[in-house]
């Protein structure tokens, strides 16, 4: 029986999960709610959904799981919510903002005993799946270094960066999860730098636009993060680990993968314009990868514990990007 789903917020990330769902065979999204009804009109239509209110599908009988795409500051009260009334929960990022309202949370959803995914998406990319594979593998041997590099197109809206908890907590977060994943030790120390040089309006928002962060294990092993929010050559996503016994990578990618030659030399098509479509396939894989532990009722991965440990990651980062220093990262466990 294909697993029922109730998509919440109808914006950008949720018409991307909307299709994840929709195309999977074990899954069927039956309702869509959003502050707009037009937006969630225009949604539930595309996809063969109701629309319906958030109280709704929180009591609704024939909903098994909920998405929630809607601002961060209700993520974690509606995590509280539909894991009290029984629903698996895949969230986006964050859960919150505030560490401590983290912990809360997921003191919620242990005790109600609710599955929560939360969603590194980047995980799931079927190239960077590949390198962990590789590791995993003993190709490179022991890692020593990681070396992440995501950039965007363009910076969002300035309203959007007001209230998105800072470059750190809404960016970079994707980079400190996805360190984790391949460093396979947690980090202990945190150095970074912060700077506007896109727009000088973002640091009148209070935030950063380019910054650069090395974090450290308990054994020395490191991983070097850069972000930006303009790449005008389109959306920059690598990353790179290095071995004692050799290095795997995973470079950018296109649209389309050919190369031409002429008399002006050698020339590829663009990379691809955002998130929506160069991690198409890893949606997809996430969940189903959430079905699939809602079917075998182990539990999700990456989970809360890991949404927790990279927003002190974060905090950690912008501590130190504020006073210069280096900062020891707090038990976040």
């Amino acid at each position: 029986m294909a697993v029922r789903f109730g998509l919440l917020g109808a914006g950008r990330i949720g018409k991307v999960h909307a299709k994840a769902v929709a195309s999977n065979a074990d899954a069927q999204l039956v309702a869509v709610a959003d502050a707009s009804e037009k937006a969630a009109k225009d949604l539930a239509r595309a996809y063969g959904a109701e629309v319906r209110s958030i109280d709704e599908i929180e009591k609704a009988k024939d909903i098994d799981a909920v998405v929630i795409c809607t601002p961060t500051d209700t993520h974690a009260d509606l995590i509280e919510r539909f894991a009290k009334a029984g629903k698996a929960i895949f969230c986006e990022k964050p859960i919150d903002l505030d560490v401590k309202r983290v912990r809360k949370c997921l003191a919620t959803v242990e005790k109600a005993g609710a599955t929560l995914m939360v969603g590194f998406n980047r995980r799931f990319d079927p190239h960077f799946a590949a390198v962990r594979k590789a590791i995993d593998d003993g190709v490179i041997g022991t890692v020593e270094m990681v070396t992440i590099t995501s950039r965007d197109p363009g910076a969002p809206p300035i309203d959007y960066i007001k209230r998105s908890g800072g470059i750190f907590r809404d960016m970079t977060i994707h980079d400190f999860d996805m360190a984790r994943f391949l460093l396979g030790e947690e980090p202990v120390t945190v150095s970074a730098h912060a700077a506007v040089l896109v727009d000088k309006k973002i640091g009148e928002a209070g935030d950063y636009d380019s910054v650069s962060v090395i974090l450290s294990t308990g054994t020395g092993k490191q991983a070097i993060i850069s972000n930006s929010r303009r790449a005008t050559y389109g959306y920059d996503q690598r990353i790179e680990v290095h071995g004692s016994k050799g290095m795997v990578a995973a470079e950018n990618q296109r649209p389309v993968s050919i190369e031409i030659a002429g008399s002006q030399g050698y020339t590829r098509p663009p990379l691809h314009d955002f998130f929506m479509t160069r991690y198409t396939q890893a949606y997809a894989n996430e969940i189903a990868a959430f079905i699939a532990a809602m079917a075998s009722g182990k539990k999700a991965s990456p989970d809360g514990r890991d949404g927790l440990l990279a927003l002190a990651l974060a905090d950690a980062a912008l501590t130190s990007a504020t006073t210069g220093k280096t900062v020891r990262v707090k038990d976040a466990g």
